[in-house]
């Protein structure tokens, strides 16, 4: 019971802060593994429970979704599908040890991006909006997203607004359907190629929280203020960080 309640409470948190800004895995990932799951089955897992979690949020921001310059949100989330799917091919190819290995310095480059890209995106200053150059990015974020997840919505702002020089101010909405995109096609491959619902009491408590979070998260999350939000996620993630490299070490 107490295993539950702490998956439950990690669907929760994950879902509000993947619709608020992102960073929902550093908590749900970390979380599944703290109780048992193995590191590639809790990646899985994370990826289809977070899944009705985000577009719960997206239900919310439907009405703000607006195009980069030159391409399409359709375009745009076929190359998300894509990519998303290859990730998760990619995941279940590898040996299961390269992917515990890697997991604390993606955790790490993640938190990096999360505390650091809209800095660095801004400073640049540079505008690149031709629709090859970001549909090319895209795909390299969405197989990113497939494989682990963590922070790649914010890396996509990040690039979005590096390479069509938009306010990543409004690309929340935008965000959340390409991540839902990646979810999609990333869960289904699990569904049907691992071993996912060998936990799926985890799995569907983690889900149930997770819808509960991103739905109520999404909507207060309208009314908080960027930065407030950003220091959350940033946070969360860097203590979940920490957290893995000192389980793991």
């Amino acid at each position: 019971m107490t295993t539950l309640l702490i998956v439950l409470l990690a669907g929760i948190a994950a879902g509000a802060l993947n619709s608020v800004g992102g960073g929902g895995s550093f908590v749900a990932f970390p979380a599944l593994v703290a109780v048992g799951v193995t590191a590639v089955t809790a990646n899985a897992a994370t990826t289809v429970a977070l899944l009705p979690g985000g577009l719960a949020s997206l239900w919310v921001y439907r009405r703000d979704l607006r195009p980069l310059p030159n391409t399409s949100i359709p375009v745009l989330t076929w190359t998300s599908v894509l990519g998303g799917a290859l990730g998760a091919v990619l995941l279940l190819l590898l040996p299961s040890e390269s992917f515990d290995a890697v997991v604390p310095w993606l955790l790490a480059f993640a938190t990096f991006v999360l505390a650091f890209g809209r800095r660095i995106a801004k400073s640049l200053k540079t505008r690149i909006a031709a629709r090859p150059t970001i549909l090319a990015g895209q795909l390299l974020l969405s197989l990113y997203g497939g494989y682990f997840g963590g922070a790649s919505g914010l890396m996509m702002v990040a690039f979005w607004s590096v390479a069509a020089s938009v306010d990543p101010g409004r690309l929340n909405p935008l965000r959340q359907a390409q991540m839902a995109a990646i979810y999609i096609t990333a869960g289904a491959v699990f569904l049907v190629a691992s071993d996912v619902l060998t936990e799926w009491p985890k799995l569907l408590v983690m889900l149930t929280g997770a819808i509960i979070g991103g739905y109520g998260g999404a909507s207060i999350g309208r009314r908080l203020s960027t930065s407030v939000l950003r220091a959350i996620v940033v946070t969360s993630a860097a203590a979940m960080t920490v957290g893995y490299f000192v389980v793991t070490s």
